[in-house]
């Protein structure tokens, strides 16, 4: 499970601001990342007692497949049904969102 070890990496980063709790983190997770949300819950839940984390929420945000056309150069969101640039019609292109793993924001008591 790689999950395990991308939450104590987004984990400690979180920690690493030196916040002495923290109540949420939330990350943006990429279609094609390979991750599995609730692999990615399990980890937390696993690895944030005994840390400033600890009965935080985790907050996932989605990130959907995102294409730039090699013919137009239009920037578009791919699905498995839609593949093909709305602009042009170009079945080419590159993948230029939808990878990302990151941890967006923390939120610690007090602020928002």
């Amino acid at each position: 499970m790689h999950e395990l070890g991308l939450m104590d990496r987004l984990l400690a980063d979180a920690l690493a601001t030196g916040a002495a709790s923290i109540r949420k983190l939330r990350v943006r997770i990429g279609a094609l990342s390979g991750v599995e949300p609730d692999a990615l819950r399990f980890a937390f839940a696993a690895l944030s007692p005994g840390t400033p984390a600890e009965g935080a929420a985790l907050e996932i945000d989605p990130a959907p497949v995102r294409m730039a056309c090699d013919r137009c150069g239009a920037s578009y969101e791919a699905s498995p049904a839609r593949y093909v640039c709305p602009s042009c019609g170009s079945a080419t292109g590159d993948i230029v969102g939808g990878t990302e793993v990151e941890l967006l924001s923390i939120e610690v008591p007090g602020h928002v």
